[in-house]
């Protein structure tokens, strides 16, 4: 079963990275990895928002993609949505099926002040 037509969008991955800062501590920075992704984003089934809610967690959207995808926790996917409106969204975790088909990405979308919610 290919699923990799359904990713119809490209996401950006930033990761954190820590360096020297020369005077004994470190300094961290979001740094892009690579190409972008081929994904697809969803909001989550309402059994996955009640459990998100019960677990205190942030879980606002689900993005799935292709299985070596490398996204890990803490990463931040960016892009921009159907409208052309940018997204940020911040990974909560990642998941994957039995039969590795796809990778997907618990993810919460960070708005900036004065943005609409979605």
């Amino acid at each position: 079963m290919s699923v990799g037509r359904y990713f119809n969008r490209q996401l950006d991955v930033w990761r954190l990275q820590t360096s020297p800062d020369g005077h004994g501590g470190q300094t961290t920075t979001l740094v892009q990895q690579g190409l972008p992704v081929r994904a697809k984003v969803d909001q989550p089934s309402p059994t996955e928002r009640l459990i998100a809610q019960q677990a205190n967690s942030k879980h606002s959207h689900d993005v799935f993609m292709p299985p070596g995808a490398d996204v890990r926790r803490g990463d931040e996917l960016r892009g921009k949505d159907g409208l052309g409106n940018d997204q940020v969204f911040r990974v909560l975790s990642v998941v994957q099926p039995s039969r590795p088909v796809y990778s997907k990405a618990l993810a919460e979308l960070i708005q900036g002040e004065g943005e609409p919610d979605g």
